[in-house]
């Protein structure tokens, strides 16, 4: 992968993924790998969102269900917009989708990424919601929601705009690549920006959303009243802010090592980190939908409808209820059943019920002296 660099840059860097390898297999395993990433993580994203939408419309949604479904939605478009970028660069080896996309695309998902960061930070604005029981009831004034992501898009749009502006489409032999090349003229402010933006846009809002939920963690399992039901909500924003610091830090490593001109760092590195950063759109809906309650009885749920509409053509079968919990359904189901046995027919009902109504009363019996002849 190594390319000569010219004299009046000050750094030169791949976009849109790894161009240029010499490896066959790494050719033939990172766009397998990156589609299965991608398709497993847009399923579990989407069942999420599913889960949320239904929430919400049957009225028990939430300001941190509002901030988790955006949360979805940003790893949705980083799976279905960016890994595929990447997934076909890796295979090609060079760059095939035209100077827009090699404009874009770090821009894009340095977006998404920087917004996914900041929208878990926003979380803990919602801790009212966590501290007093209101995440099972409606969200009534969710203005703020909107104007706090409105307001993280925008910023989350800006911060990357270098990305878009010193990418650009050079030849190589009969290809072209896609790289990202810094003039000297330009190199002592960007080096400035390239500390201040990862700084402001990944350490910090991880750092704080990490320290406020441990110990509002700890808080909540030894001072709350009842602290079950947060510390279960709290845990599983920890897990996420946890997740996302630790699996974008080779990300964010490997792109302040080379825009601070320093030498070039290993290409496997660049490459793991890069599997990472997808992986870790992945992982969330996984972790939400494990750790948290209302997710996971959203997803049972969604597949006791799913059966239901399967079974429609087989009258005999009725599907469960699940407005309630497993000992519930499995007492209507019970109660189902007894019903079923007790009833009968109108026919033989009738039948039944004139053999039993057979007794003769005495004061009505036309032969009373047959009566007394069989009693003696």
């Amino acid at each position: 992968m190594d390319i000569d660099r010219r004299a009046n840059v000050s750094f030169f860097d791949f976009v849109g993924g790894v161009q240029l390898l010499q490896r066959e297999d790494i050719r033939t395993a990172m766009p397998v790998i990156l589609i299965g990433i991608c398709v497993s993580g847009a399923v579990g994203n989407l069942l999420v969102l599913l889960i949320f939408i239904r929430d919400f419309r049957n009225g028990v949604g939430s300001e941190v269900k509002a901030l988790l479904a955006s949360l979805a939605s940003t790893d949705l478009m980083i799976l279905l917009l960016c890994a595929p970028v990447r997934a076909v660069t890796y295979y090609k080896q060079t760059w095939t989708l035209g100077s827009f996309v090699c404009n874009t695309t770090d821009w894009f998902q340095h977006s998404c990424v920087v917004a996914k960061t900041l929208i878990l930070a926003v979380t803990t604005r919602a801790k009212h919601t966590l501290g007093s029981s209101v995440d099972t009831r409606p969200c009534h004034s969710p203005t703020w929601i909107h104007a706090a992501l409105a307001l993280i898009w925008i910023v989350s749009m800006m911060f990357p705009i270098p990305q878009m502006l010193f990418a650009s489409l050079q030849p190589y032999g009969r290809d072209s690549i896609c790289v990202s090349v810094m003039p000297v003229c330009a190199s002592d402010f960007m080096k400035l920006f390239y500390k201040i933006y990862p700084t402001v846009t990944f350490v910090v809002p991880v750092t704080f959303s990490i320290a406020y939920y441990t110990k509002t963690l700890h808080t909540a399992v030894n001072h709350a009243p009842s602290p079950q039901h947060q510390s279960k909500v709290i845990l599983v924003l920890l897990c996420l802010s946890s997740a996302l610091g630790l699996m974008l830090l080779p990300e964010w490593g490997t792109f302040t090592w080379i825009r601070l001109g320093y030498n070039n760092p290993p290409v496997g590195l660049v490459i793991f980190a890069q599997v990472l950063l997808y992986a870790c759109s992945s992982i969330s809906p996984v972790i939400l939908m494990t750790m948290y309650d209302d997710v996971r009885q959203g997803l049972i749920a969604i597949w006791f409808t799913a059966t239901c509409r399967g079974s429609k053509h087989v009258p005999s079968i009725k599907c469960p209820k699940t407005e309630g919990n497993g000992a519930e359904v499995g007492v209507n189901d019970m109660a189902n059943a007894a019903s079923q046995e007790e009833k009968t027919f109108p026919d033989v009902e009738h039948f039944w019920t004139g053999r039993r109504n057979t007794h003769i009363e005495e004061e009505q019996d036309p032969v009373p002296w047959e009566r007394e002849e069989k009693m003696l």
